[in-house]
């Protein structure tokens, strides 16, 4: 059984029963009753759906500072701001000397904590490269390397490492110092927690961008990868890559986009 469920509070209303997608919850003698069929996957709709707090959830018994009740009639943003916010977001390639402190990751990794995920698998998991930066991207040349005759970023990479050439900048990091990976079974997972951060991390003044040629690292051989992080579940890969910091430049205006096709059927 997953829920706990104050029968003396309870008024047998139904609503956990509407949102309940495993059919986990019936009313019986006009209180909300579970039914312990092994599907309840600790979604916590019926939770935050009952008026009278009457639902918890055992899994998350420690956790009950993390709840707190809101007016689902009022929405906190108005989405013509939010547009225009979307619309001020810029990939941020050039940062200040700065580094950002663990107290300000904290923050950062709350939009994470309220991210949703397939099936409410909740397996997206975070690493923070700062002062292994520089071996994690040797590694990932050594791995990538075999691409370089294919993608000259890859041959500059190895180019700037070797200290060869006259490169003012990291050609994947640029002037980034910092490094935000996700590790998921599913792509999605971590992706979408990854976004919710990146636009957290602009309404407090950072930025970043996402590294593709870092990813290349896990696609091309996974196992060696993962050797660097014994820490993270091996069936897990790293779906995103992103340099984060505090931006020394700021842009004025939007810039053109092509045109999105939009079918409708």
């Amino acid at each position: 059984m997953k829920l706990n469920i104050n029968t003396e509070s309870c008024t047998g209303c139904s609503l956990c029963q509407t949102v309940c997608i495993r059919d986990n919850i019936q009313i019986i003698d006009k209180k909300s009753v579970e039914v312990d069929n092994g599907d309840c996957f600790d979604c916590g709709h019926c939770l935050a759906i009952c008026p009278t707090a009457s639902i918890s959830l055992k899994v998350y018994e420690n956790q009950n500072n993390r709840i707190y009740d809101y007016n689902p009639r009022e929405i906190p943003i108005e989405s013509k701001d939010f547009l225009e916010f979307l619309k001020h977001r810029r990939s941020i390639r050039w940062f200040k000397k700065k580094k950002i402190d663990n107290e300000t990751f904290d923050k950062l990794f709350e939009a994470a904590y309220y991210s949703p995920s397939a099936q409410n698998a909740q397996d997206v998991e975070f690493v923070v490269l700062d002062d292994k930066l520089n071996d994690f991207m040797n590694l990932v040349y050594e791995i990538i390397k075999v691409e370089e005759d294919e993608f000259f970023r890859i041959k500059q990479l190895g180019e700037y490492l070797r200290g060869e050439g006259n490169y003012k900048n990291h050609p994947l990091l640029w002037e980034g110092s910092q490094l935000i990976l996700s590790f998921s079974k599913s792509s999605a997972n971590a992706l979408i927690a990854n976004t919710r951060i990146e636009l957290l991390a602009y309404t407090m003044g950072l930025g970043g961008f996402y590294s593709l040629f870092t990813l290349k690292a896990d696609e091309l051989d996974h196992d060696r990868l993962m050797e660097f992080f014994p820490e993270i579940d091996k069936d897990k890969h790293m779906y995103s890559a992103f340099i984060i910091g505090y931006p020394r430049v700021k842009y004025r205006r939007t810039v053109p986009h092509q045109k999105i096709n939009i079918h409708y059927k």
